[in-house]
């Protein structure tokens, strides 16, 4: 009997912990507010974001459980279905982005800053990707530097701490002066500075050493964005503050 009532107990305590994670998802504390936070997602619609070189919002993206979810492509996995978005009332140069992420088994997204709208070009075209994945059973997993947390094809995330598949992640991005760091799950993993010759220097090994938009770039400000890479993807809790 005396098992029954713990083994009640707690499951009365993971059910009120869900419910009580569920309801406090989306809003900002008090101190939050003061410190100079704003939501750039309410849980409940859209607004401010759409297609990046569009208007509207992609048919793929809808709210499931208090989070913006992108929906994977059943026919191409992996592939996506032209659904990245940007939130598009404001552009960002010194700030500090914060946001909950979790994604399905073989998953593999991504968080982008400074984007800059080029017709007919993607939205990583010219704007750094924080990597957003499965580390267990994507496919993507071969290179460290694409790995979750990772400023994507240019730094591995180090220490790798990233949670399994439909497990709830936070990566905060930090950009300031050109100085960013990202802080996965509290810890911080990449650190790296913009426009210095270190930088060309990474960009020049990487994928991106011949794009156009990387070459004087990323922008000194932007949009922040994410992908649609043909992958169930959630996201919540996103809030920034301009630094």
């Amino acid at each position: 009997m005396k098992k029954l009532v713990l083994s009640f107990v707690f499951l009365l305590t993971v059910g009120a912990a869900s419910t009580l994670s569920a309801q406090t998802s989306n809003v900002l504390t008090a101190q939050e507010k003061k410190d100079g936070w704003v939501l750039l997602f309410d849980g409940k619609n859209f607004d401010g974001w759409r297609k990046c070189n569009d208007t509207a919002m992609p048919a793929n993206w809808t709210i499931d459980d208090n989070a913006m979810k992108v929906g994977g492509n059943e026919k191409r996995p992996g592939h996506g279905q032209g659904g990245d978005i940007l939130f598009g009332t404001k552009k960002y140069s010194n700030f500090e982005l914060s946001i909950d992420w979790k994604i399905q088994k073989e998953g593999n997204s991504g968080i982008f800053y400074y984007v800059v709208e080029y017709p007919g070009k993607p939205i990583y075209f010219a704007a750094p990707e924080v990597q957003v994945l499965d580390n267990w059973y994507a496919g993507d997993t071969k290179l460290s530097n694409h790995l979750a947390g990772s400023l994507y094809d240019i730094l591995p995330a180090l220490p790798q701490n990233a949670r399994p598949a439909n497990e709830w992640n936070t990566i905060v991005i930090r950009v300031k002066d050109g100085k960013v760091t990202h802080t996965q799950n509290g810890v911080q993993v990449v650190a790296y500075e913009l426009w210095t010759p270190e930088w060309y220097d990474m960009v020049s090994k990487s994928k991106f050493k011949d794009w156009e938009g990387f070459k004087e770039g990323p922008a000194k400000e932007g949009f922040i964005g994410l992908q649609d890479h043909g992958y169930d993807c959630w996201f919540r809790n996103i809030k920034i503050r301009e630094l």
